[in-house]
């Protein structure tokens, strides 16, 4: 995972045409802590003292637990290749799932523009999310298509002058995720990578859901607060404090139980 990649642009509504303005993402550290009292259902916590005497947490995972994260892991590992049969053809896929019945004239295509690539070429703009941050777009569009499309067309609220590009951020949403959740370490340093870690021994595509709520999510904070592109960093900070609320509601069984969950549409 590329830490240091991530520049996009802002997508000006007007007239049809878009307009970019360079654009940086960072990676929030922010930290929010909770009540661990249930979190022992399954997982078992050890902490260690740092020096400074803020406690640090590291769990122990169950067999299955290591195996779940392992297979995520895997993913998260695997660049996307422009010259892969299988990583083309989930591209094009991509575009017949967020377009359909319109053609694309090649996987190089001005085009892409329309859905909020940075250019004509969206494989420049997979370095920060890597191939799974691809297949993560496709599991939302196929799954959830209403409110994909909703989020590609801005089809709902009182929309800024200067967007957010859609599938650049959604590659935002991916790096931030794996950030949030710590998902390169051996095992969770965090109660929100723990909590997640219980919820993915429960469903395999608990990252790709947990995808979709994010995006839809950030949305509706980008709509509450009013939001132009100045402020995608804030709005995503946002985003992460209100998944870290909701990753420790307590008795939280499935990744379909998130209060935000409710906010998709299929």
């Amino acid at each position: 995972m590329d830490a240091s990649a991530g520049s996009f642009v802002a997508v000006r509504r007007l007239s049809g045409s878009d307009r970019a303005a360079a654009f940086h993402h960072s990676s929030s550290a922010e930290v929010v802590t909770g009540s661990t009292a249930w979190i022992g259902r399954g997982l078992s916590c050890v902490c260690a003292q740092r020096r400074d005497s803020d406690a640090r947490l590291s769990f122990d995972l169950t067999p299955g637990q290591e195996e779940c994260l392992q297979r995520l892991q895997n993913r998260i590992e695997v660049q996307y290749d422009s010259s892969n049969r299988e990583h083309q053809e989930a591209l094009q896929a991509l575009w017949c799932a967020s377009f359909p019945g319109t053609e694309l004239r090649g996987l190089i295509s001005e085009q892409w523009k329309e859905m909020g690539w940075q250019g004509k070429d969206p494989s420049t703009d997979f370095r920060g999310g890597g191939f799974i941050s691809l297949e993560n777009l496709l599991y939302f569009a196929r799954n959830y298509p209403k409110s994909f499309q909703e989020l590609l067309r801005k089809q709902n609220g009182d929309r800024a002058i200067w967007e957010y590009p859609f599938a650049v951020a959604g590659v935002n949403i991916t790096f931030m995720l794996i950030q949030m959740l710590d998902l390169q370490a051996v095992k969770p340093r965090s109660l929100f990578g723990a909590v997640f870690l219980k919820l993915l021994s429960e469903n395999d595509r608990a990252f790709d859901i947990l995808y979709c709520i994010t995006f839809k999510l950030m949305d509706q904070q980008w709509l509450d607060m009013h939001a132009t592109y100045m402020d995608f960093n804030t709005v995503m900070k946002s985003t992460r404090r209100q998944l870290e609320r909701e990753l420790l509601v307590e008795d939280l069984q499935r990744i379909e139980d998130m209060p935000s969950y409710r906010l998709l549409a299929r």
